[in-house]
């Protein structure tokens, strides 16, 4: 939640570099990227109905997470 304190006493805002938005049917997909002490991260939380679901991938691995993603891709458009 934008504004809300953190253990810390600053707001979660100030950590959150960039964010986007994906809408799709039923879900929406929310991808924040955040600083924190230990660097980069980026939080992806699908959003079901008000259920939410996160995941946080460190910025040191991106590259490779997106290549996994391109990958699955191709695979799933030669099989359409």
């Amino acid at each position: 939640m934008l504004g809300a304190n953190n253990n810390q006493g600053s707001t979660v805002e100030s950590d959150l570099l960039h964010t986007e938005k994906i809408l799709s049917d039923r879900k929406t997909f929310f991808l924040d990227l955040k600083q924190n002490s230990r660097g980069m991260v980026v939080k992806i939380t699908e959003d079901v109905s008000g259920n939410r679901d996160t995941i946080m991938v460190p910025a040191e691995v991106l590259g490779d997470f997106i290549a996994a993603l391109t990958d699955i891709k191709a695979t799933a458009d030669d099989n359409e």
